[in-house]
This record gives C-alpha cells, sequence and structure tokens, in this order.
C-alpha cells in the first residue's frame, strides 16, 4: 500500500477495502435495460446563481471496475456550462450523514469544467484519447481530473442521440479554448451581482491598496529601508506589476518608469536584522549595442541601492539560468500524477511492486528537494552572512513566487498563521502576478504555458507541515482543499494573469459610471464551501503558538509515520526498531524495494561549507517553533504528500489509522475537554441548563482512516488484493500475512 509497507499488512489481507461506498453496489450489467429504467428515480440537479445546463444522457451507469467484475449505480449524467454532474439513483442516500467532509459547491459526483485532466473512451476494451469531432461513440467514457479522481461511466443502455449530445458536449466544453470573458466566474459574478459581499480581509490582507503595503513594511521592520510606492496606480507604468508595490527608499520614481517596471528590485520581506529578500524581472533583451550598455548603465545603477559595501551587501540568485525549469516542473509532474491516476484495483496491484522506481523515474520528489534546498540557500544569506538577496527571472512571477514564499514560511512564523499564509499567498502570488490561467490551462488555448507551479509550492510547506506539525496552524487538510480550489471558477483567486487583468475585466477600470463591477468571491472565504464543522479540519491542534512552549525536546517534534512514502536510504544502518530493512528481513524484499532506488538519493550533492554549517548547527539544536523553520533535506525526508495524491484510491488506506485520523481525535479530545469547561462555568448560573447541557449527545465518529477526511467512508470488501504474479512469487497469501512483522512496523500504524 502506499502507506504501508509495498507488502500487505494482515488488516489488507483479512479487510481488503472496495472502491466505493456500498452504496453504489446496487446494480450490475447484466440487468436488462426496461428494468433499470423501471427503477430510475429523477433527482434533482442544484444549479448555482448563473449556472447553465447544457446536455444530459440518462441511464448511465458510474461503475467501478474490479478485475472483470462491473458494478455501480445507474443515473443521469449531465452537463451544465460549470461541472459535469452524475445524479445517481439514490443520491440523497448521505445526505443526512453528519460526519461526511462536504463541500458546499462541489458534490463528490461533480466535476467542474476545469477540473478535467483527459478524456478516454473505451471501444471494444480498448482505452483511447478523446478529442474534437467523434465518428464512433464509446460505450465506455472515463475521466481524469487534476484532482485526481477517476470516473467510469458506461454507456451501453443509453439512447444513441443522448451518447452522441452528452460525449460531444463533454468533450467541446472540457477541451475547446475559452475566452476569458466565457469563464463561468464571469456568470455566477453576474447573477450574485446583487448578492451581499463578504469582506476579503477579514480572511488575509489583500495587498490592494498602499496602506496594506506599509503595514506589512512597519511588521517587518522594513520601513527604514523601503518605500511604498504608487507610481503605478491605474497601471500606467507596467501592466505586469501591481497598482501598488514596495521598493527601495533611494529608488527614484523616474528609474521604475524608465523600462516600465523591469530591472527594478521589488521588496519582498525584511529579516530581523535588516537585511531584505527582493526580486526583480530581468530587462528585455536587446540586440542592438546601444540599447544594451543603457540597458548596463541602468543595471548597475539600481544594483547600487540594494548593495552599497561593507554596510550592505547583496548576492543575486538568478532563477532562470541555474535553477529548475517550467518545462521540467511539468514533466516531472505529468510522470507523477499517472501513479495515482488508477482506473482499476488490478492496476493499482500490478504498479504497486515496481511504485518506487516509478515514483524516482518522475522526479518529482526531487524537485521539491531542489525547491526547499534553495529556499534554504537563500535563507543562509539572509540570516548567517547577512545580506541582501536578489532573486533574479525573467518576468519574476513563477520561481521567484515559489522560492521567495518557501523562505518566508520558514523564515517568519507569522506565515505559518492561517491568516499569514492567506495573506503571503495574495503578496506574492496573486499581487506578484503569477500567471495562474496559464500555468493552470483554465483557457485550453496552450499547454506550452502550463506548469503546476503553484501546487509545487504547497508540496514544498505540505513537506516543512509534514516535519514539523506544531509550528503550522494549519493542517495538510487545508493544504489540499486549498489545491482542490484551484479548479473551482466561483473565486478570483486563481483565475487571472495578474490584478491588472482582473481589474480590467471585473469592471474596476470601466470609465462607464453606470457599470457596476462585479463582486468576485475570494477563495479566503471557507463558509462558501464549508461548514463550521467541517473548517475545523483546517486547524492543527497541535500548533505551538506561546513563546514559552518553544523549547521542546528533538526527539518530540518526529512524529511515525505508517509507510515511508520518500524513497529509501539503501546504504543506512539498519535501525534497532522493525521496519523496512531490519537484518533478517529477506533479501528479495530488500531488492524489490531500495535496490534500484539511487538517483534522488545521489542527487543529494555535497553542501558548501559555509551552507552545511549553518544546516547541520540549525538541526543539532531544539527547534524553535517560532522562530526559524528548516527542513531535513536529505532524499527519505522529502515524503509522498499521501492524503492528497491517494485520497480516491481506497486500496492505500489504513483503516483506523494514519496521522489524520490522529489529528482528528484530538480534534475530539479538546471539543470534550470544552464541553466540561462549559458545563463547569454553566454550574454556577443554572442546574437546569446543566442538565440540558449534560443530555447534548457526545460526538461520534465512524472509523476514521488514514486518507480521512476524504475516505471517511470506504468500506472493506471480501474481494483478495493480491492477484498479480509478482505477488504471487513472494509466497502465499497465509505465508506473506504470518510474516508480516518482519517488515512492518505496527508502531507505525
Amino acid at each position: 500500500m502506499r502507506e504501508k509497507s509495498s507488502l500487505c499488512t494482515r488488516e489488507a489481507h483479512i479487510l481488503p477495502v472496495r472502491w466505493h461506498v456500498d452504496r453504489w453496489l446496487c446494480c450490475t450489467e447484466e440487468i436488462h435495460t426496461n428494468e433499470k429504467e423501471a427503477t430510475e428515480k429523477e433527482v434533482t440537479l442544484h444549479l448555482l446563481p448563473g449556472e447553465q445546463l447544457l446536455c444530459e444522457a440518462s441511464t448511465v451507469l458510474k461503475c467501478v471496475q474490479e478485475d472483470s467484475c462491473q458494478r455501480g449505480i445507474y443515473g443521469r449524467l449531465v452537463c451544465t456550462d460549470f461541472k459535469i454532474a452524475f445524479l445517481g439513483d439514490d443520491e440523497s442516500a448521505l445526505d443526512n450523514d453528519e460526519t461526511q467532509f462536504k463541500n458546499k459547491v462541489i458534490g463528490e459526483n461533480d466535476i467542474t469544467l476545469h477540473c478535467v485532466d483527459q478524456i478516454y473512451g473505451v471501444f471494444d476494451e480498448k482505452k483511447k484519447t478523446l478529442f474534437g469531432q467523434l465518428k464512433k461513440y464509446p460505450e465506455k467514457l472515463v475521466i481524469h481530473c487534476k484532482d485526481l479522481r477517476v470516473f467510469h461511466f458506461c454507456l451501453r443502455y443509453t439512447k444513441e442521440e443522448e451518447v452522441k449530445r452528452i460525449v460531444s458536449g463533454i468533450i467541446h466544453h472540457t477541451q475547446a479554448p475559452k475566452l476569458l470573458k466565457r469563464l463561468f466566474l464571469f456568470s455566477y459574478a453576474t447573477a450574485a451581482r446583487n448578492s451581499p459581499a463578504t469582506d476579503p480581509k477579514k480572511h488575509a490582507v489583500m495587498f490592494d491598496t498602499l496602506q496594506d503595503w506599509c503595514r506589512e513594511l512597519e511588521r517587518t521592520k522594513g520601513n527604514m529601508k523601503y518605500k511604498a510606492v504608487s507610481v503605478n496606480e491605474g497601471y500606467k507604468v507596467c501592466e505586469r506589476l501591481p497598482a501598488y508595490f514596495v521598493v527601495p527608499a533611494a529608488l527614484l520614481e523616474e528609474d521604475i518608469v524608465f523600462f516600465q517596471g523591469r530591472g527594478i528590485p521589488i521588496w519582498c520581506w525584511s529579516c530581523h536584522n535588516g537585511c531584505a529578500l527582493l526580486k526583480m524581472s530581468a530587462l528585455p533583451k536587446e540586440q542592438d549595442d546601444g540599447v544594451l550598455q543603457i540597458q548596463k548603465n541602468f543595471s548597475d545603477r539600481i544594483y547600487k541601492t540594494v548593495h552599497r559595501p561593507p554596510y550592505e551587501t547583496a548576492k543575486t540568485e538568478d532563477l532562470s539560468s541555474n535553477f529548475l525549469s517550467l518545462q521540467e516542473i511539468q514533466m516531472a509532474y505529468s510522470k507523477f500524477k499517472q501513479l495515482f491516476l488508477i482506473d482499476n484495483s488490478t492496476e493499482f496491484w500490478d504498479t504497486d511492486i515496481k511504485w518506487f522506481s516509478l515514483l524516482e523515474s518522475s522526479s518529482w520528489l526531487d524537485i521539491i528537494r531542489r525547491c526547499l534546498k534553495k529556499a534554504v540557500e537563500i535563507i543562509e544569506c539572509l540570516e548567517a552572512q547577512n545580506m541582501n538577496v536578489l532573486l533574479l527571472e525573467d518576468n519574476a512571477s513563477d520561481l521567484c513566487c515559489l522560492v521567495s514564499s518557501l523562505a518566508q514560511v520558514m523564515m517568519d512564523p507569522h506565515c505559518r498563521t492561517i491568516f499569514g499564509f492567506q495573506s503571503l499567498v495574495q503578496k506574492e502570488w496573486i499581487m506578484g502576478g503569477h500567471c495562474f490561467l496559464d500555468r493552470c490551462n483554465h483557457l485550453r488555448q496552450s499547454d506550452k504555458e502550463e506548469a503546476p507551479v503553484f501546487l509545487l509550492f504547497l508540496d514544498c510547506v505540505w513537506q516543512l507541515v509534514h516535519q514539523h506539525p506544531p509550528a503550522f496552524e494549519f493542517t495538510e487538510t487545508y493544504l489540499t482543499v486549498l489545491s482542490d480550489s484551484l479548479y473551482i471558477p466561483i473565486f478570483s483567486t486563481f483565475f487571472f494573469n495578474s490584478p491588472h487583468q482582473k481589474d480590467t475585466n471585473v469592471g474596476r477600470e470601466s470609465q462607464d459610471s453606470q457599470s457596476k463591477p462585479l463582486n468576485l468571491l475570494t477563495v479566503w472565504d471557507w463558509s462558501v464551501q464549508f461548514e463550521p464543522k467541517a473548517q475545523t479540519l483546517f486547524t492543527n491542534p497541535l500548533y505551538v503558538e506561546k513563546p514559552k512552549l518553544e523549547k521542546v525536546q528533538r526527539k518530540g517534534t518526529h512524529f511515525k509515520h505508517q509507510r515511508q512514502l520518500s524513497l529509501p536510504l539503501t546504504q543506512s544502518k539498519s535501525s534497532p526498531k522493525r521496519g523496512f530493512f531490519r537484518e533478517e528481513t529477506d533479501h528479495l524484499i530488500k531488492n524489490l524495494l531500495g535496490k534500484r532506488i539511487s538517483k534522488l538519493i545521489n542527487s543529494s550533492e555535497e553542501l558548501q561549507d559555509g551552507f552545511r554549517e549553518f544546516y547541520d548547527g540549525w538541526h543539532s539544536r531544539p527547534p524553535s517553533y517560532q522562530g526559524l523553520l528548516l527542513p531535513r533535506l536529505e532524499g527519505p525526508e522529502i515524503k509522498v504528500w499521501a492524503q492528497r495524491y491517494l485520497r480516491w484510491i481506497p486500496e492505500a488506506q489504513i483503516l483506523g489509522g494514519g496521522g489524520v485520523a490522529t489529528m482528528s481525535k484530538l480534534l475530539e479530545m479538546m471539543e470534550e475537554v470544552q464541553r466540561l469547561q462549559e458545563k463547569v462555568e454553566v454550574r454556577h448560573h443554572s442546574q437546569e441548563a446543566l442538565q440540558a447541557e449534560a443530555a447534548s449527545p457526545p460526538r461520534t465518529s465512524g472509523r476514521l482512516s488514514s486518507l480521512f477526511p476524504f475516505a471517511l467512508l470506504q468500506r472493506h470488501s471480501s474481494k483478495p488484493v493480491l492477484p498479480t504474479s509478482g505477488w504471487k512469487a513472494l509466497g502465499d497469501e497465509d505465508d506473506l500475512a504470518k510474516r508480516e512483522d518482519e517488515f512492518v512496523d505496527l508502531g507505525d500504524v
């Protein structure tokens, strides 16, 4: 399993897991069409304001394929201008389940059009990619989603004209190039124009006013050397930059205008010692010698504003030439996500035996490690060498956003709170001009610009959360939901390339006084998607907030894990604990899990002496959760973000275990303590009120899993889980169950 050893534990042998909840296991393909149509119930389609139904098909089987056995539930498949939705016969079966983690905008059988990754058709048991106009229509539709869900819809019993209509509609509305104004975002905002607006500043600093930047300068003590400017108000200087931003105090406003904001050091954050982290977009590439000389003179003059030795020095870090490329990131993630887009349980077990080699070949974990290492290098310059750091990139809106944000998360405890983290994303990514529209390919106009840079950032932050849980107010569930929100087009946060593009298209720059600007939602108002009870899962009960609790023993900061989801260290010393590589572990198992894993570990190049001293020195001391925070960069420390990537694969969950299940238990205990405190307070006021409180039922939770809250309702199946020849070569089921303790640390489960 992905969270356990590749070899199954006893629980997996005795209690395997179904692909979906048992309410779906109602019909088989052998039932006659007229019988299905007779029992099919009409389910209401819930539409958002401005949402319109485009096409639909009835008698569609939403199925789950387990080897040759096909099961599912019949219903309607519909396509709107917002989502693809399946309306099953018993859609309301779970409506009263209070423990389910529900999204109020997107149901479990809903797929937003922007979340569709690939569409496949099955023709005579062969799967082919679908695009454009079709001459022949498939008997089964398979949809791979960007949040890694996989849907199978059997159309064998659907009327031919309905099949043509629904398949053509889905292909067109998910894959055809779009215009920005045709996004559902604008239909929703127009329909809800007169609805009461929420105050986004309650959830994050938006950095859309000069005062927001001034307050951030004051918070970080950077107002002595830097100033907030309004020279770009109305975007009259540069459409790429926000209306307000911060530059060195010595910089003249005419310099900002000279090259339309290019070549200007833009302030990101100030360190406690007075050093600052800045970013700068490169000057235009010119071939004319005269223009090149002008650019050089301009650059030298600008550079002197942040590099004035011996009192103030600066280091320039060119991220465009000696770091990652967007093509590398996109290629690695494309390979990586294929590990989790599993069509059926047979495919899961077929790939499980070569899990580590596939993981290694994707290079995704290595890219995460390189990003974290680059951020630590930047921090070492700021913290240990007292140098300003100037990040350089072509547009300063991709890797600059990534590295500067990671450095701030590690150095500034404010950025590790929910409010601070959301403000950081607003400052560095939204106002920093990250091209969400292009990088997420929301308009389907060009795959060349697509790259999951923001998702890479979230994955890097998850590594920090995983390694230092008490330092973060938010949880991995918060990060998972935030990654899902990239594809929900009712929020404006991740659907524009720049503040200028947003303001232009929502009417804020319109000269027509009668044109009222659209009221776009921000993703930070989580009440739009989740009830308050669900939002409690965003807050970390282990968060250490008070400075007096900072000095915790180092051994208390490393929590056990269910399965080592990183690449294993092949030459590490054997641990006295029971684990994967005990001396008595079968030699074949060592070969299967560790022999071919070398690329990522060997890529841990030798660090420079100064960096190594800084890095090792920090890790040798007890951590301060309200101070500097550094990750461990060794290969095995970089894990797979299990909750996000594995949550839709039932075989990968551990029922009754996992770190998230433990977190939920802590939340329940804290709620119980709070209830007891309230009872004590009430006792002094009214005995009657105390009896009423005592009569309230305690919170009950179902049996959670390691992928809680997304896999809460998954149940076991009686189906064997070792169908592949590769597993049979290791011995029969009983033998593996008996030998389970040889290679699984049960204390980690």
